[in-house]
């Protein structure tokens, strides 16, 4: 019998899954080129689903339901809130570019993204490796299908392809490890691991041995070196409204696992976990800032880009345990989740500006695409510059902040290494800031090669606006979105 607290737990699960459906059998009826009735259906689903984790994370309560598999928490919540906004937003800024590419023939891209969300949900809610797997197939299938959804360009198909093949072996990598920590700790229970990790009595070796196959496979879905080799063909081969979908949303439900597994899961292992993720940020710093330098394709870039701002990421997840104390522990993990949080957003419009300026026919994906943008269309290169002075880490953008987080948190460890680690990133951030002011360089410099005005519909016009001042307005006032993400991260702690 299942009690009405573990349905509590996933109503917005339950909602995504028959409105996922729903939509998909309603479109079957819909005649419209542009798939106006489904579109609308999928963002009030969103929309609602949003507001819904909103409301369960405003009220701060824990629940566990379905025999302890699913929790949902504050932290989880927001995360599954701000997943839902992206993929709206990215649905937003998709469509006129899917409908010039023919992409809505049949409304797939709707139903899909409902069903990646619900990935997501399932990720960011799993507090059972089964179930955490279970989201992540979920996310990683209907990814695949995305990518190949123009299924008469090469480029795509191939993508697809990378995509697919590199996506199961990181699963098996991800599988290969919760079966070893399975079989070693006897439960598939997160809370259950803790305790026999804890406990002292299990191999050291064994431990280890499993830990490194799921740190590989947490590597992968994050897309940190070495295992960032699916990067930057899938960013370029994808449709960029795809690539949108790939590169926003899923990176919050790749931070939800990655704390459910090594610090709900791991955390007596900390100090193992942590010299690996410091080996994966390391290189994602240098490899990816030195490889984006030499990109001129402008989504490639941003996959580079992307790779960077993991190991980041990762920087303050490795600075959350020092000498065995876990004092620091709710300022590192906060301070990662406030900047994957940014780092969504501003790819949002970042992506969203790329996605505008691509016309029938016509990819605006090269760097030399954006000549003279400011003399085209002021507000779209304001925006688009907003956005790249955030990724630069330029102050009082909120990428700035998000920077200064996680470098705050390695220097408050008070280690000299974690000091130095600081310094050597904000050496990569400078060169970093190079590729980023290029850009900007080109659209407010170069002449344009084209006279033409850049044209959006009233929806994106509005939304695009909306998120780069955001990204501005969240760089001036960081502090509330800061302290929510550190409430989150103490209350998950807590429990």
């Amino acid at each position: 019998m299942i009690d009405k607290l573990s349905w509590l737990s996933a109503y917005p699960e339950i909602i995504l899954l028959i409105m996922g459906c729903m939509i998909a059998l309603a479109d079957l009826g819909v005649k419209s080129a542009r798939r106006t009735a489904t579109y609308v259906m999928t963002l009030l689903t969103l929309a609602v689903v949003a507001l819904l984790q909103a409301t369960y994370a405003s009220s701060g309560v824990t629940l566990y339901g379905f025999g302890n598999m699913v929790v949902s928490d504050q932290m989880g919540n927001w995360l599954k809130c701000f997943a839902a906004v992206a993929v709206m937003v990215t649905l937003v800024y998709g469509r006129p570019y899917a409908a010039d590419r023919d992409m809505l023939r049949g409304g797939e891209i709707f139903s899909l993204s409902i069903f990646s969300l619900l990935g997501m949900f399932v990720m960011i809610s799993g507090n059972n490796f089964l179930v955490i797997y279970l989201g992540l197939e979920l996310l990683t299938l209907a990814s695949y299908a995305l990518v190949a959804l123009r299924r008469d360009n090469g480029t795509a198909t191939e993508a697809a392809m990378k995509y697919f093949v590199l996506g199961a072996l990181a699963s098996g990598f991800l599988l290969y490890g919760m079966s070893m920590m399975y079989g070693a700790t006897g439960s598939l229970d997160i809370n259950a691991v803790f305790k026999a990790i804890n406990s002292g009595q299990i191999r050291h070796q064994v431990l280890i041995f499993g830990l490194v196959f799921i740190v590989a496979g947490l590597a992968f879905k994050l897309g940190v070196v070495p295992f960032h080799m699916w990067i930057p063909d899938v960013y370029q081969g994808a449709p960029t409204a795809v690539t949108l979908l790939i590169g926003g949303a899923p990176k919050l439900a790749a931070f939800a696992i990655m704390i459910r597994l090594l610090v709900e899961g791991m955390l007596p292992l900390a100090l193992d976990w942590q010299q690996m993720l410091l080996v994966l940020s390391v290189g994602s710093l240098i490899i990816g800032n030195l490889a984006a330098i030499a990109q001129t394709n402008l989504k490639r870039m941003l996959a580079y880009s992307t790779i960077s701002h993991m190991g980041f990421v990762l920087l303050g997840m490795m600075s959350g345990v020092v000498n065995g104390n876990i004092n620091s522990a709710a300022n590192a993990y906060s301070s990662s989740m406030f900047y994957v949080v940014s780092y969504v957003l501003t790819t949002l419009a970042s992506f969203g500006v790329i996605l505008l300026l691509a016309r029938e026919g016509f990819e605006s994906e090269e760097i030399s695409d954006f000549a003279g943008l400011n003399q085209r269309s002021p507000l779209y290169a304001a925006v688009m510059a907003i956005c790249l002075f955030s990724l630069a880490g330029i102050p009082p953008m909120v990428g700035f902040y998000a920077k200064l987080s996680v470098l705050q948190a390695l220097i408050a460890s008070g280690q000299v290494f974690q000091i130095g680690l600081a310094v050597f990133a904000v050496g990569m951030s400078l060169i970093g800031a190079f590729y980023y002011l290029r850009v900007v360089k080109v659209m407010y410099f170069d002449q344009p090669i084209t006279a033409s005005t850049v044209s959006a519909p009233l929806d994106v016009r509005v939304v695009l606006s909306i998120n780069g001042a955001l990204v501005l307005i969240l760089g001036l006032v960081p502090g509330g979105l800061m302290a929510l993400c550190a409430n989150a991260v103490v209350q998950m702690l807590g429990t």
